[in-house]
């Protein structure tokens, strides 16, 4: 499988969307966690990340000019109590993962209960992801739920499973493959990419990448695979534009 590197994906597509990285840094120390927000209409890019004590939330960043609340206010992040365990996706799914989990039962099992969401014509897809630390290991897995061709009655559902992840080395999955009317979603596996550097430099590098108008927020987020502590950035455009 071909390995890319993340920068270079970034700089060279226009809007993948939301997107979701998973895997190790390359000390092999942290599991990696990589989550951005894009937009193309002002409700959209009218967002910021907040943390919270389990994650982080998205939000208006002005009230007044939030049009519709649905598919672009939910938690991308919740960490389950188990402390060893921490969700991440594209919408209100993470609840569902959440609620799923605690009970005893599995990320598949929560997002069969789910479909893609209902924005006509782009049947956006669902993608999420979930980071198990444990015992000084690392092990995550990723899925996409996403409309047959754009078959509004057809969903495919997507599981990968990665339980012996490299130091270095991420998945990569995003909502869509770029720009266009109606936007095309993501096809084939995860992509295999490389992750450099510390937090500092791989939440640098992630932003300056990302396209400068369509970007909205970002959230990197590193798990010591030791203590389980975790160290996280937010940079959010809003508040940049701020400074």
């Amino acid at each position: 499988m071909q390995t890319y590197d993340l920068n270079e994906l970034l700089a060279n597509n226009t809007y993948p969307g939301r997107g979701i990285v998973l895997g190790l840094d390359e000390t092999g120390e942290n599991a990696v966690i990589v989550y951005f927000i894009m937009g193309r209409s002002v409700n959209s890019r009218n967002r910021i990340f907040e943390e919270t004590d389990e994650g982080i939330i998205t939000k208006a960043y002005d009230e007044s000019k939030m049009t519709d609340p649905h598919l672009i206010i939910y938690a991308p992040v919740r960490a389950l109590p188990d402390g060893k365990t921490t969700i991440v996706t594209n919408g209100d799914q993470t609840d569902t993962i959440y609620d799923f989990m605690r009970e005893g039962k599995t990320f598949e099992d929560a997002l069969r209960t789910r479909t893609f969401e209902d924005d006509r014509p782009n049947w956006t897809p669902r993608i999420s992801g979930v980071v198990k630390v444990e015992d000084g290991k690392a092990e995550y897995k990723l899925s996409i739920l996403k409309s047959d061709c754009g078959d509004e009655n057809s969903v495919l559902r997507y599981f990968y499973d990665y339980c012996q992840p490299k130091a270095g080395e991420g998945r990569f999955i995003h909502t869509y493959v770029g720009d266009g009317n109606p936007i095309p979603s993501f096809e084939g596996e995860p992509e295999k990419v490389t992750l450099k550097g510390d937090i500092e430099t791989l939440a640098l590098n992630t932003w300056q990448n990302l396209n400068d108008d369509n970007k909205v927020s970002l959230y990197v987020s590193f798990i010591n695979l030791k203590n389980g502590e975790t160290d996280s950035i937010i940079i959010n455009k809003h508040e940049q534009d701020e400074e």
